[in-house]
């Protein structure tokens, strides 16, 4: 079984199912208080299953939000300087991402195997390789303390920091565990600002553009992601 956090997988086959042909996927920011009850719903219970009213747009930004709220990106810290000067090749980013953490690197694989999906129906969806790029980009790769702040207005944060012995396991992928999992939940209708006012990191863009329109090529040794 891949060390795959549950709720994105349930997210991405219902989006391959059902969300493929929805304009603007990825872009839309969803509807703040339903992406809030999703939130408290996966604390609950991570393999909770998407309620019936759920549509594309909200799940989709679920999937950004989520990926957001870690405390380190996909691609770590680590490797920042060196995963943005690959930039578009091929061999040398194949080659860095080998170096990432199984989960980290196995979560990447099935995160841009879904925006390949989404940008084959950019015809209908708007949202080619590019676009996505766009805007995943800032929220799996970017530098410690340029945190994507912007997204992080969805989760309710904890009175007291989560214990090491619940973050030591899988440090990058305990990003539910910074919810607050007692207490009033955060009020969901409060504004989020649309500039959280980081600069545009186009290095970060060609690189996840090309993760996506090579995907591939880049994870050979990981292409179990089916979608039937």
């Amino acid at each position: 079984m891949r060390p795959i956090p549950n709720m994105l997988v349930k997210c991405a086959d219902y989006l391959i199912l059902s969300g493929l042909n929805t304009p603007n996927l990825f872009k839309i920011e969803g509807d703040k208080k339903v992406i809030q009850q999703l939130v408290s719903l996966y604390n609950q219970d991570s393999g909770a299953s998407l309620p019936d009213s759920a549509n594309p747009g909200d799940v989709a930004a679920l999937i950004k939000y989520y990926l957001a709220s870690l405390p380190e990106p996909l691609t770590t810290f680590e490797l920042y300087n060196e995963i943005k000067g690959a930039c578009s090749s091929i061999h040398e980013i194949r080659n860095i991402l080998k170096r990432l953490p199984s989960v980290n690197y196995m979560t990447l694989e099935f995160i841009t195997a879904l925006f390949l999906r989404v940008s084959q129906k950019s015809l209908l969806n708007k949202m080619d390789a590019r676009n996505l790029a766009v805007e995943m980009a800032p929220i799996i790769i970017w530098q410690k303390g340029r945190e994507p702040d912007m997204y992080r207005q969805y989760w309710i944060q904890p009175q007291k920091g989560p214990s090491n012995h619940n973050l030591e396991p899988q440090p990058v992928y305990s990003a539910w565990d910074l919810l607050s999992d007692e207490g009033e939940a955060a009020d969901a209708s409060s504004l989020i600002p649309l500039d959280d006012g980081v600069p545009v990191d186009f290095g970060a863009i060609e690189v996840v553009q090309c993760l996506i329109e090579h995907h591939n090529a880049i994870f050979t040794d990981a292409n179990e992601t089916i979608w039937k």
